[in-house]
Formats: C-alpha cells, structure tokens, sequence
C-alpha cells in the first residue's frame, strides 16, 4: 500500500510539472525584455520576445552562454536571428560558441575580410550550418516577430579602412517603443546620423564604444533625447570606459545610465508603451 501511494504521489509530481511546463510554452511573457548582458569588455546584448530572441554581438568570450543560460528557457536551442554590429573580437568572440550550440536562423552581418583568424572560424562556422545571411543596408527593415529593426548604418556601398566604421546602427521598435543599437560607431558617424531626420527619438540608447568618448556625441543625444542608456564594460577595464565626458553628457540631458561593470545584467522591460528596469 505504501509503494503504491508513492506512486501516485510520483505520478501527480510528474502531472503537476509537464502543467507546468505547458503553460510556459502556451502562455510566454507578452512584453520584450532587452538584456545587456555582462560580459566583460565587450558587447552582448539580448532581445526577447515570448519564444524569439535576437543576440547582438557575443562578447569577447564564452561569457555570453552564460548570459543565455539566465535569459533563455534551457529547452528553446533556437536563436531566430544574430546580429554582429562589426568584426572586433570583443563582439565576434563568444558568437564561435554560440553557433556550435544553438541553431542559429539568421545573421545580420557585413561580409568584411579582417584577416583574423578567431573570424575566419566564425564564418566557417555559419558557412557549415543552414543560416541565412542577411548583409545591413541602410533603409533595409528586418522583421523578427513583432519586433523590427530599421538599419540606419551602415550603406552597402561604404568603403572604409577604419572596422568600426562598419558598425551595424539599428533602431529596434516594439510598439510606441524604440532603441537604438550603435556598435562602436565614432564621432564623424554619430554626427551624420543626428543630421538625418529620420532617425527620430528613442527611450533607449545602447551607448557606443563601451562609452567612449569617441563614440556617441552631443548632436546625437540632442536628436535622440534617450530616458535611458545602457554602457557595457568590464570593471577596471584598461581603457577607462566609461569616459567622464560621456557620463556628463548623458547627465546633462538628463539620461539614466546603467552600466554592467557596475550592476551585471540589465534587462528592461517594455509592453510597447510603458517601460521599466527588472530588479
């Protein structure tokens, strides 16, 4: 009698977790988490939306599985679409891995030869699975679910001898909601883009260059007018990011600024109209 109540008991456990399980799978979160996630120095930064994700950038390192493992149910092993802004190795680095574990559906990136072998790897590694390869144009809309990206840089035809210059600008939108994701882009392109009316305003500024002061400017904050903004870096990292200028920048309009060497993850949730910091 005894053995056979602890099957029951075994049974209704079982029965209790697959209910559960179902409702997850049926009933995900209706709004978009956006997770910088901390990976040192370096950028990694995840959109999440019920069962579909965008990863832009992977860090210099295997730090980002990690990154996944707390964002990201262990049973979804599909990533709908990759973003590598440019081919710098604390944003290409811990995409190798990334590639190998999880099926990958689209990339979003500039077919650049950098001469590094750690790349070389990478494109062997998308080059061996069914990915599709997206290459960034300006104007160009990619969809994912209810999320789009508007690629704001950079043009299929640039030409230039600096990598970061290639650094893929998008704005994603989620209803009334907006942000806008930079890579290392410096100066001279921050500028450009203030000039161009399309850009619009945004709630959410994923800041350039680790916060450097070459990266995002003044005309550029003053078109954007960001509530928030979001600064991966390691701690102690030897390049002093973020830069005091940067900091009193944003200060000066007001920004709020999360920063990864200060607080690891940060994700920030939106429902397309409302939005907030996860504790």
């Amino acid at each position: 009698m005894v053995v056979r109540f602890s099957h029951y008991i075994f049974l209704l456990l079982i029965l209790s977790a697959m209910g559960i399980w179902i409702a997850v799978l049926q009933f995900p979160d209706k709004n978009l988490h956006l997770v910088t996630c901390d990976v040192g120095q370096g950028d990694a930064s995840l959109a999440i939306y019920g069962n579909i994700q965008i990863l832009t950038d992977g860090g210099p390192d295997n730090k980002v599985l990690d990154c996944l493992g707390r964002h990201v149910p262990f049973w979804d092993r599909e990533i709908e679409l990759v973003v590598l802004t440019h081919p710098e190795k604390d944003h290409y680095g811990g995409l190798i891995e990334v590639f190998r574990r999880y099926k990958i559906d689209n990339f979003l990136y500039n077919k650049i030869d950098i001469g590094s072998q750690g790349y070389k790897v990478l494109e062997k590694e998308m080059g061996s699975r069914a990915v599709n390869p997206i290459t960034p144009d300006t104007g160009k809309v990619v969809k994912v679910g209810l999320m789009s990206l508007d690629i704001l840089h950079p043009s299929r035809d640039l030409e230039s001898k600096q990598t970061n210059d290639y650094s893929i600008v998008y704005k994603l939108s989620y209803g009334n909601f907006e942000a806008l994701f930079a890579g290392d882009i410096e100066q001279r392109i921050s500028d450009r883009l203030a000039g161009e009316r399309q850009i619009g305003q945004v709630e959410y500024i994923k800041i350039p260059h680790h916060g450097s002061k070459n990266g995002v400017t003044d005309n550029l904050l003053k078109v954007l007018m960001p509530k928030i903004a979001v600064i991966s870096a390691g701690k102690n990292n030897s390049y002093g990011h973020p830069h005091k200028e940067i900091l009193e920048m944003l200060g000066k309009y007001g920004v709020k600024i999360f920063r990864t060497d200060e607080a690891g993850d940060i994700e920030i949730i939106t429902d397309g109209e409302k939005y907030w910091v996860k504790k």
